[in-house]
């Protein structure tokens, strides 16, 4: 047995992803790929495309290759951030009767002919929602192994991570938390009047908190407030 590392293209030029792009569109016989297609033969995650260049599409535009749309002109983000929405709206997974309107946008019968079944799709959903955690933690690997007198400087040499939540950081940490507020327990599964949760810094990024899973939790929006920019010693 070979011991071999994979090939990787972070920290590529441009150009030398959108290469990789073509090569694996063509690789598969079309003039376009989705994220899950590119994910199974691409050299690098989909997610770090998406980063050097906006969006996944932006980045089929920019190699030359059409939109990544099925033919009732669904994407693959779409029907994951469907499957989001599902998902935070029951509190738990969505089962494959419960994929249907006016809950869903969309069919468990989409996502049969999309990803082949309906466990399929959840695994590649899965796949998604953790696809910025990945490449959050190889950008801080990076960070930490730059040389200090590199000539390339981050925007604050103390930081990490950015501010800002994403929304797929939110969900994640909804689900880790169970839907819950993690200071009064408060649910909008089981309390009426808690409408919304929010996911807030536990050591607040003013004091030097990172946007970190483990640096997030879940809040009802009363004892967000309440919080301010307080937090546990």
């Amino acid at each position: 047995m070979k011991f071999e590392l994979e090939e990787s293209l972070r920290g590529a030029p441009n150009e030398e992803l959108l290469e990789d792009l073509r090569r694996s569109a063509k690789a598969i016989g079309r003039n376009t790929i989705t994220m899950v297609e590119y994910g199974q033969i691409g050299k690098c995650h989909p997610s770090t495309m998406q980063l050097r260049f906006g969006s996944w599409s932006k980045a089929l535009k920019l190699a030359g290759l059409q939109p990544s749309r099925s033919k009732i002109g669904i994407t693959d983000e779409e029907l994951f951030e469907n499957i989001e929405s599902l998902w935070v709206s029951l509190g738990r997974q969505p089962r494959y009767g419960e994929v249907k309107s006016p809950s869903s946008q969309f069919s468990a019968s989409t996502y049969e002919k999309r990803f082949g079944s309906w466990s399929k799709a959840l695994r590649a959903f899965v796949a998604w929602i953790r696809s910025d955690s990945q490449d959050q933690n190889l950008q801080e690997v990076e960070a930490a192994a730059r040389p200090a007198d590199s000539t390339v400087q981050m925007a604050s040499p103390q930081r990490r991570t950015r501010r800002e939540i994403s929304g797929r950081q939110r969900f994640r940490i909804l689900v880790r938390d169970g839907f819950r507020c993690k200071a009064c327990g408060a649910s909008p599964l089981d309390h009426k009047g808690v409408v919304h949760l929010d996911v807030d810094h536990i050591l607040p990024w003013s004091k030097g908190g990172e946007t970190t899973d483990d640096n997030l939790e879940t809040k009802c929006k009363q004892c967000n407030l309440g919080k301010g920019n307080a937090f546990n010693a």
